[in-house]
């Protein structure tokens, strides 16, 4: 990976670090037309206990939509913008996008560096790639994405 990519992906990284798209409150706003009343809710929290990185997200579903997404969380820069990048990439989007994103980064963040990440499927997640390479900060970028899978399932039972 050049150097130029090296640093607009640690740009992007340290850009959703400090943002956080998603961070707030786990209910609903006031603006009820954010989230419609037929949508099933799913909750997840997830820790790391080696670096005490901690999420927990909601997600609501109307059919096969992720309408919303938010979290609350603790930790590092990785898992803060993981997080952030995360709800950015699902919201809106189908279920079924969801999982084929999140399997597409779970292969990149076990890939150790191997494998160019699909642009056009991970956006801006495509910035973890240098993770990936470290073992120990792979968990710390993988926390909030489990966190959806496991609230997606928990909204769909």
């Amino acid at each position: 990976m050049s150097s130029d990519l090296e640093s607009l992906y640690q740009d992007i990284i340290l850009d959703h670090a400090k943002r956080r798209v998603g961070q707030g409150p786990l209910e609903p706003s006031s603006d009820a037309s954010s989230v419609a009343a037929s949508s099933a809710t799913g909750e997840s929290h997830q820790l790391n206990p080696i670096c005490g990185d901690e999420i927990t997200l909601r997600v609501w579903l109307a059919e096969s939509r992720i309408e919303r997404v938010v979290w609350q969380g603790a930790g590092c820069a990785i898992s803060m913008a993981s997080a952030s990048v995360l709800t950015e990439l699902v919201s809106g989007g189908t279920r079924d996008e969801m999982m084929e994103q999140l399997d597409r980064f779970r292969e990149l963040m076990r890939s150790r560096g191997t494998i160019v990440p699909d642009e056009e499927i991970l956006g801006d997640a495509a910035a973890f790639a240098g993770v990936s390479r470290f073992p120990a900060r792979v968990k710390c970028a993988m926390l909030a994405w489990v966190a959806l899978e496991e609230a997606v399932l928990a909204a769909n039972s």
